[in-house]
C-alpha cells in the first residue's frame, strides 16, 4: 500500500527570511544551493526568475500558478561518488568545482533531501564492503567509482546500480563475487529487488561523466522496479509504469501525482503524441483517454520498457523527435494534444517549427530548463499558439533547478 504524503498545494509565494540549512554538508557539497533560504523564499525566487526570463521573451504569461513540494526527503533516485577516505570507503558528492580546478570529493553523512531509505542503502553497501572487503573489489583492474540508488514512491523495493571502471572485458571473473555481495546486502537490506553493474572507461582529466559511454556488466535479481502514481485529479485511476534499471524517470516522488494530473486531466481525443516519453510517463496516463496515442522515445532502457507497456491504443516510435516530426509532417497526421518533455537542451527551432506546422490544438510543454524555455516558447507563439496556462513545479526543493509546465492552444481554433 502506497502511503499518502502530504498534498502539495499551489501557492502564491512570499519572500520570507533565511533559514538554517537542514543539511551539515551544505556549502562543500554544492548540490543544494538554496538550503540557506526558507522554503517560501525558495519559491518566489524561483518564479521571480522564471517570470524574468520569459518576460524577456515578450510573451503574452498567464499567472503562474506554483505548486509546492515537501522540501525535504522528496528524491527518489541518488547518484553517489564512492572514493577510499583514510582507508575506508565512504560515499559522497562532487563539489562545484572552482574556477581552473577540478571538483572535489566531500565524503557525506547524511543527505536530507533524499528518501530516506537511498541513504540508509547507501551506508549498508559501504559498511559491507568496509566489513568485508572482497579480493575483486581490491583489484586495481576494477575500480568502484559511483553507485546509483533507486526507489519506489513507498520504499518498499530498491535498485543499485555500482559503477566501476574497468579497462578490461573478462567481466565474468567477477560474477560469482558479484552475486555473493549482493546476496549479502539482500540480508541487510529486504527491499533490495535488483543490482547491476556498470562498466566506465578509466577516468581521463578534462572528460565529463556525462560523456562517458557505459557498457553492462554483471547483474542479479529483478532488472528494474514496479513504480506506482496516485494522480492527484479522482478521474485518473492509479498508474504502474515499470522503470528498467538506468532508465530515465522524475525523481520528486511527493509532486508526481501533481505534474501527471496536469498533463492528462480531462484530456480527450481520437490521437494525442507523447514526444521524449522516456518510460511512459504521459502516455501511460492519457492512453484512456485517446483512440489512439503514439509515444516516440530514442533511448534504451526507456524504449525497450515504453514499447512493452500493455497497452493496446499506443503505438511506440524508437526515433528522435525531431526526424519522426519530420514524417510527421509528410504524412499529414493532425493530433488533437501533443506533449513534449526534451532535456535541458530543449526541444529547439527546428522542432517548434514543425509542430508549428502540424498545428495540434492542445500542446503540453514540460521544461526543465528556463534558459532554453523562451525561445522555444517564442517559436512556437509565431506558429500560433498562445500559452493559456503557466505551472512552475517544485521539483527539486533546495536546488535552483526550475520544472515548468506550459499549456498552449491556439486561439484560431478555438470553439
Amino acid at each position: 500500500m502506497i502511503p499518502v504524503y502530504p498534498e502539495p498545494q499551489t501557492v502564491n509565494p512570499a519572500p520570507d527570511v533565511s533559514a538554517t540549512p537542514p543539511c551539515p554538508h551544505f556549502g562543500p557539497c554544492g548540490g543544494c544551493q538554496l538550503q540557506d533560504l526558507a522554503y517560501p523564499a525558495q519559491l518566489a525566487q524561483k518564479a521571480e526568475q522564471l517570470r524574468g526570463s520569459l518576460a524577456a521573451a515578450n510573451l503574452a504569461l498567464p499567472a503562474l500558478q506554483v505548486h509546492a513540494s515537501p522540501p525535504l526527503a522528496y528524491r527518489n533516485r541518488i547518484r553517489l561518488s564512492l572514493a577510499q577516505v583514510e582507508g575506508g570507503l565512504r560515499a559522497g558528492y562532487l563539489s562545484a568545482p572552482a574556477a581552473g580546478r577540478h571538483p572535489e570529493f566531500v565524503p557525506i553523512t547524511q543527505c536530507p533531501i533524499a528518501a530516506p531509505i537511498l541513504w540508509a542503502a547507501a551506508g549498508s553497501l559501504v559498511a559491507l564492503i568496509n566489513e568485508t572487503p572482497a579480493p575483486w573489489l581490491r583489484n586495481p583492474r576494477f575500480k568502484l567509482d559511483q553507485v546509483e540508488l533507486f526507489t519506489t514512491a513507498d520504499d518498499s523495493a530498491l535498485q543499485f546500480t555500482l559503477y566501476l571502471r574497468s579497462s578490461t572485458h573478462r567481466l565474468h571473473q567477477i560474477a560469482a563475487a558479484f552475486t555473493a555481495l549482493c546476496e549479502s546486502l539482500r540480508a541487510r537490506l529486504p527491499e533490495l529487488a535488483g543490482v547491476g553493474i556498470a562498466i566506465l572507461p578509466p577516468a581521463q582529466p578534462g572528460r565529463s561523466r556525462r560523456a562517458e559511454i557505459q557498457r553492462s556488466g554483471p547483474a542479479w535479481g529483478s532488472p528494474g522496479l514496479k513504480y506506482t502514481v496516485q494522480p492527484s485529479v479522482p478521474e485518473l485511476e492509479p498508474l504502474t509504469y515499470w522503470v528498467p534499471r538506468g532508465a530515465f524517470f522524475q525523481v520528486n516522488r511527493f509532486l508526481l501525482p501533481q505534474l501527471v494530473g496536469l498533463v492528462a486531466a480531462n484530456r480527450v481525443g481520437t490521437l494525442a503524441w507523447d514526444l521524449y516519453a522516456g518510460v511512459g510517463l504521459f502516455t501511460r496516463a492519457l492512453a484512456p483517454s485517446f483512440t489512439r496515442i503514439t509515444a516516440v522515445e530514442i533511448a534504451e532502457p526507456a524504449f525497450t520498457a515504453l514499447a512493452s507497456a500493455k497497452l493496446p491504443n499506443r503505438h511506440a516510435v524508437k526515433d528522435t523527435t525531431l526526424d519522426f516530426l519530420h514524417s510527421a509532417v509528410l504524412q499529414r497526421d493532425r493530433p488533437d494534444l501533443i506533449v513534449l518533455d526534451p532535456p535541458r537542451t530543449g526541444a529547439g527551432p527546428e522542432v517548434c517549427s514543425l509542430l508549428g506546422r502540424i498545428a495540434a490544438s492542445t500542446l503540453i510543454y514540460v521544461s526543465c530548463s528556463p534558459e532554453t524555455l523562451p525561445a522555444d516558447l517564442g517559436a512556437l507563439a509565431a506558429c500560433g499558439y498562445a500559452i493559456a496556462e503557466l505551472h512552475l513545479l517544485d521539483l527539486f526543493p533546495q536546488t535552483t533547478h526550475i520544472e515548468t509546465v506550459v499549456i498552449l492552444t491556439r486561439p484560431d481554433q478555438e470553439a
